[in-house]
C-alpha cells in the first residue's frame, strides 16, 4: 500500500521495533496527526481470544472520562412514558414501530447508537439485517437494552464507547481526538484498558493481550508496551 508524503514523514518519527510506554506513544500519535481535520485517536488491541467460541467473546462498554470528542446521535426505541424520559435525557430521535419503514425502506441511518427498552426488542429485532452488520443493534451487554433510558442516553452522550472483538479477534476503539491534551488521552486510554483487562474471558488459556497499537485516522501506528497489563 502506497502512503502519501505526510504519512511517510510521520512514520519516520516512529521506531517500528520499539514498544513505547503509553505516555510516549500518545505524544508520538499527536505529533504524527498531520491531516487538515481533527483526527480521531484509535486503539487497536490484538487479543489471544478465539471469538468463534462464545466463552472467549469480549463485548462491553466503557464511559471515557473525557468523552470521544465526537457528537453522538442517539436513537431510542421506546413507548409510553419512556418516550418522554428519552426525550428529556437528550436523545436525538425517539420512536417505535413507525421508524421501521423509514430505516428499512428509506435507508435512514442518521444516528450513531441505538438504545431500546426490553419491551421494544421485538420491534427492533425486525431491523436486525440492517442494524446488525453496522454494529448498531442494541445489546444488554453494552447497556443499550435497558429500562433506564436516562442513564443510557447520558452515558452515551458523555463518551461511552462500545468494544467488541472483530473477526480477527482485534478490538478497535476511539479514545479521543488528536486535539485533546495528552493527559486527557491518557485518562481515556487507562479507562479503556481497565475495562478490557477486566473483560478477560476466564476460559482463555495463554496470552490475553498480544499487541496494542495507537494511531490517528490517517497516521501510522505506534506500538504500546503491553507488559503492565
Amino acid at each position: 500500500m502506497k502512503h502519501g508524503k505526510k504519512y511517510t514523514e510521520a512514520a519516520k518519527l516512529i521506531d517500528r521495533a520499539t514498544l513505547y510506554d503509553t505516555a510516549d506513544a500518545i505524544a508520538l500519535v499527536k505529533k504524527t496527526a498531520t491531516a487538515k481535520f481533527d483526527e480521531t485517536v484509535e486503539v487497536h488491541i490484538r487479543t489471544g481470544c478465539d471469538g468463534r467460541h462464545a466463552e472467549q467473546q469480549i463485548r462491553g462498554a466503557v464511559v471515557l472520562p473525557n468523552g470521544t470528542g465526537k457528537t453522538v446521535k442517539v436513537l431510542v426505541f421506546a413507548k409510553g412514558d419512556k418516550i418522554n424520559e428519552a426525550e428529556a435525557a437528550g436523545a436525538d430521535y425517539v420512536g417505535g414501530e413507525e421508524l421501521i419503514p423509514k430505516i428499512q425502506n428509506e435507508g435512514w441511518l442518521d444516528f450513531d447508537v441505538v438504545v431500546a427498552t426490553p419491551d421494544m426488542m421485538g420491534v427492533v429485532g425486525r431491523l436486525g439485517k440492517v442494524l446488525g452488520p453496522k454494529g448498531l443493534m442494541p445489546n444488554p451487554k453494552a447497556g443499550t437494552v435497558t429500562m433506564d433510558v436516562t442513564k443510557a442516553v447520558n452515558d452515551i452522550k458523555a463518551g461511552k464507547i462500545e468494544y467488541r472483538l472483530d473477526k480477527a479477534n482485534i478490538v478497535h476503539v476511539p479514545v479521543g481526538k488528536a486535539s485533546f491534551e495528552e493527559s486527557k488521552l491518557q485518562e481515556n486510554f487507562d479507562a479503556l484498558m481497565e475495562a478490557i483487562v477486566k473483560a478477560k474471558p476466564s476460559a482463555l488459556k495463554g496470552q490475553y493481550l498480544r499487541s496494542i497499537t495507537l494511531s490517528t485516522t490517517m497516521g501510522p501506528g505506534v506500538k504500546v508496551n503491553t507488559a503492565k497489563y
